[in-house]
């Protein structure tokens, strides 16, 4: 039994809305034994886990999965159970699990929820190993895997602080991202984010964190306000620092002048010697040392957020009681034994460490580590109040005087801080700091909450709330467009518009109309694709950008007003989304593909992959499907938010039963792209208009240009700017519009014109070549071949479709074979090819993509077209730019020279698909090319 794979999954996944892990695991021998079959297994497996006895399963009912054990199940079942129960064992609630087996005979798909990824994934481990101990009889030992189990998790777990403004944000439905695993924080998307640092947020200014952090100059700025603060003075040596205690009069304190979390300080110091010693342990954690008067008083910490106070805490020193039997040592011990102490700040409270200032304090009452205090006695580990060093915390937020409130709130202001955690020393603090006496020891850039959500005694305070009011504060007024305010982003703090689209086909140029159309909007668009990245126009990245890291990249950066991301099969199995939620999400089509690959062996695993898509819509967004495709139509009850379907099928029987029901629809009629709601129809565009789409003559890139009003439509784009956008789209030279990946039209000077399509399925090619017959005046040239890791059948179907459309073949393979022989993926689409009767001496293979381009160029005559499926269009840009080609935009293509005598099909044969062996394309007459 071993593990084979592993992948956790932070965000929505094809397995589950929440974070999970996902196995493969190889049973080995134990493959086809069930739990009732082993002998022991079933009694060392409880012995070990006893809270799998309440585990529900299928039943539904706690008991459930016991009665699965004795009545038998596969080990891959036990494996799902033992990995969730490790992590409640741990201090996770999680209960979602599935397990499936694999295509590979013995290897199982065990997914299970986690509540850390890296906790989840070692519970994975742990769980594989104790199911194989049991089943070769063997006990495990239970807490040494929990004790790995949380060691893992302490990489990617929130400290309180942290998690507590996380599990506010997220209750507020402001999306969270976080760089690795660092403390760093993005609530929000785009421009409207907010940043967070524990609790330094992106309204902190560097200034006020350096003079926060510099103790000398922070009482500088408050003594100069008239605030009281200790006397004092920096210090560079012991001999400075005797000399410090001479002046202010003992007692005194000395502590590290920049330094933070209680780290070095020293209380209440009287003698020479004390300070000698002080000093060196101060001097440890930074060159600048600080001696100040000792203020006698209770130490108290007063948060303030956004300039008024908002929680406050007397801070109570790390201390043990004796018992007369056991040494400080052993007592320390047994307080580090609650589980609400932890290493750092990873939970309510801190482990008490004894260290040199632990000794030092326990010299000044005449212990030491291994004294045994008498039955009693409180002894003090440190003279410092923090919860850092081991403290602990009384809530006294409600006994704060308003005078000292507003002494806290001003010294914030007074440093520049949003959030701050002012230190107070004072005998009282319900009583004015003047006459009771007291002083403002320190001002906190970053302060911890710990002491204010989880105190020892009071109240918890619900400080995450006012941080987060105060980080957001005037988000609404924003300035954006008018249609933009009235849309659900307009009061949702931190949310932009995101679009999300997936399919087979058209899903890059879906994604390209648009982000143009949002652009021409007004908006400061980021467009992730297959083709690149690109913020307000400019690529950023190239290469396939259609995967959740590009997407997080984008909706981190601040200058992004509106996302629209393509979103891959690949991604989708691999990682999941980048997104809590999106405002559209959209399906194109579900066609012939990827079958074969990563576990989808038919059309309805494809559809299901991509339904995550529309699942992720908001509940006030929309789901737009492709009303002319069954897969996708059919996956309307899996959509979250509204319906909307769009078609380029005049009548389509699903969009007029969904416009029946009340629902929204974009579809052609006639010459015209129509928006209808409520029994309102709106002309938004007519096919005439649009140069992308040749008067309707580029069936594919009509579905491309519907979908895409549809998803303007739907998020509020006014529809003259829609008109507009659709109108501009795709002038040569603008950016990420002048290389659609579809049908790239290019001419040579006294030679043919050449056709770029990035086609590479069979739908894809019926309907490039459709329309490249229809445009051909004289002879098409296909250049043909596609990845290698699509199905033999595919291919062979490939080839038998490109030469029904076709005079002329090259084929050609991509330099990437997907682990296929060389020469293999040609075979396969010959043989195609030669399966319609296509003449051998009118097919070529040349293997190189570049050469069989340049073949097919030098044979082919003016009026013929040369249409290339392609793997990579820079290298073949190049070829057409050095023999003088230049990109030709679609409006112009009517205007071409006409058909050169005797070369051409008839207009008549062509418009009905005769002797093409492709299907007819629905084109209206009138459009560019005349009939």
């Amino acid at each position: 039994m071993r593990l084979v794979q592993m992948r956790a999954y932070e965000g929505r996944n094809i397995y589950s809305h929440y974070p999970v892990v996902a196995m493969l695991v190889d049973l080995g021998r134990h493959d086809g034994h069930k739990s009732s079959e082993i002998p022991g297994f079933n009694s060392l497996l409880l012995q070990a886990l006893p809270g799998l006895a309440g585990h529900h399963c299928a039943t539904g009912r706690p008991g459930g999965f016991l009665r699965r054990l004795e009545d038998g199940t596969f080990l891959g079942h036990v494996i799902e159970h033992v990995a969730l129960e490790l992590q409640s064992l741990a201090g996770w609630s999680v209960v979602y699990g599935r397990t499936r087996q694999a295509a590979q005979a013995g290897t199982y798909n065990v997914v299970f929820e986690c509540g850390s990824p890296a906790g989840g994934r070692e519970a994975g481990r742990r769980a594989v190993e104790i199911v194989r101990a049991a089943a070769a009889g063997r006990q495990s030992d239970v807490a040494r895997h929990l004790e790995a189990i949380r060691k893992a998790a302490e990489a990617d777990v929130f400290g309180p602080s942290t998690a507590a403004l996380v599990a506010e944000a997220q209750r507020r439905g402001i999306p969270v991202r976080r760089f690795g695993t660092a403390g760093l924080l993005v609530l929000g998307s785009g421009s409207r984010q907010r940043r967070l640092w524990a609790t330094v947020t992106s309204r902190t200014s560097c200034p006020a964190v350096d003079l926060a952090g510099d103790k000398v100059l922070t009482k500088e700025v408050l003594s100069q306000a008239g605030l009281p603060v200790p006397p004092g003075r920096l210090v560079a040596g012991r001999r400075e620092a005797l000399k410090a205690l001479a002046e202010l009069g003992p007692p005194v304190v000395v502590k590290p002048a920049t330094g933070n979390q209680g780290r070095g300080v020293s209380l209440g110091l009287s003698t020479p010697a004390e300070v000698r010693t002080a000093f060196g342990l101060a001097a440890a954690f930074g060159s600048k040392v600080l001696v100040e008067r000792h203020i006698p008083g209770r130490h108290y910490r007063l948060l303030v957020v956004g300039g008024r106070l908002v929680a406050a805490a007397e801070r109570l020193p790390a201390a043990v009681t004796g018992d007369g039997r056991r040494t400080v040592r052993e007592l320390v011990d047994e307080v580090n034994r609650d589980p609400r102490r932890g290493e750092g700040h990873d939970r309510p409270l801190t482990r008490i460490t004894i260290d040199p200032v632990a000794v030092l304090t326990l010299s000044r009452q005449g212990l030491a580590p291994d004294s045994v205090p008498e039955a009693g006695r409180t002894v003090i580990l440190r003279e410092n109040a923090n919860l850092s060093t081991g403290g602990t915390a009384r809530d006294v937020t409600g006994e704060v005087h308003q005078a000292n409130a507003s002494l806290a709130a001003r010294a914030a202001r007074l440093i520049g801080l949003d959030v701050a955690g002012i230190d107070i020393v004072t005998p009282d603090i319900s009583r004015p700091l003047g006459p009771a006496g007291g002083a403002i020891i320190e001002v906190n850039a970053s302060p911890g909450l710990r002491m204010h959500l989880h105190p020892t005694e009071g109240t918890p305070r619900a400080v995450a709330g006012p941080i987060l009011d105060s980080l957001f504060e005037g988000s609404e007024r924003e300035p954006r467009p008018a249609w933009l305010r009235r849309g659900p982003w307009g009061a949702a703090p931190g949310r932009i518009p995101i679009v999300a689209v997936t399919g087979t086909n058209g899903k890059t140029t879906v994604c390209r109309l648009v982000a143009h159309i949002l652009a021409t909007a007004g908006l400061t668009v980021g467009l992730a694709s297959t083709d690149g990245a690109w913020v307000a126009g400019e690529r950023v990245a190239a290469g396939d950008c259609a995967g959740p890291r590009t997407a997080a990249a984008l909706l981190n950066d601040p200058a992004v007003e509106a996302a629209v991301l393509e979103t891959a099969r690949g991604g989708l199995i691999r990682d999941g989304l980048a997104f809590d939620r999106c405002d559209v999400g959209l399906i194109t089509n579900v066609s012939h593909d990827h079958e074969g690959q990563d576990g989808l062996e038919r059309l309805e695993d494809v559809a299901y992959v991509k339904a995550l898509v529309i699942e992720s819509v908001a509940s006030d967004g929309q789901a737009i499907l492709n009303a002319d495709d069954p897969f996708v139509h059919g996956l309307a009850d899996r959509a979250s938010g509204e319906v909307v379907y769009f078609s380029r099928t005049p009548g389509n029987l699903v969009v007029k039963k969904h416009l029946v029901g009340g629902g929204r629809a974009v579809y052609l009629a006639g010459d015209g792209v129509v928006a209808e709601r409520a029994g309102r129809q709106v002309t938004v565009v007519s096919l005439g208009e649009v140069p992308l789409v040749l008067g309707g003559l580029l069936s594919f890139q009509v579905e491309n240009v519907v979908a895409a009003v549809a998803a303007s439509w739907t998020l509020g784009v006014p529809l003259g700017t829609i008109r507009r956008a659709l109108r501009t789209f795709g002038r040569p030279g603008r950016s990420y519009e002048s290389n659609p990946g579809r049908f790239q039209v290019h001419r040579l000077p006294r030679g043919p014109v050449v056709v770029l399509d990035y086609g590479h399925n069979q739908a894809a090619y019926a309907e490039a070549l459709a329309a490249a017959r229809r445009l051909a005046r004289g002879d098409l040239v296909a250049v043909i071949g596609a990845p290698g890791d699509r199905r033999d059948e595919h291919l062979v179907e490939m080839g038998r479709l490109a030469a029904r459309g076709a005079d002329r073949l090259l084929i050609k393979e991509d330099v990437d074979t997907r682990g296929r022989a060389r020469g293999e993926v040609a075979s396969l689409f010959l043989r195609g090819v030669l399966d319609t009767g296509f003449p051998e001496a009118r097919v070529e293979v040349v293997l190189d993509e570049r050469s069989a381009v340049e073949r097919a160029i030098s044979r082919a005559r003016p009026g013929d077209w040369v249409l290339v499926f392609f793997e990579k269009a820079g290298p073949l840009l190049e070829v057409l730019t050095g023999l003088g080609a230049r990109p030709v935009h679609p409006a112009r293509l009517g205007s071409d020279r006409p058909p050169v005598p005797g070369r051409a099909k008839t207009r008549r044969a062509v418009a009905s698909g005769r002797g093409s062996g492709v299907p007819p394309l629905n084109v209206e007459s009138g459009g560019p090319l005349g009939t």
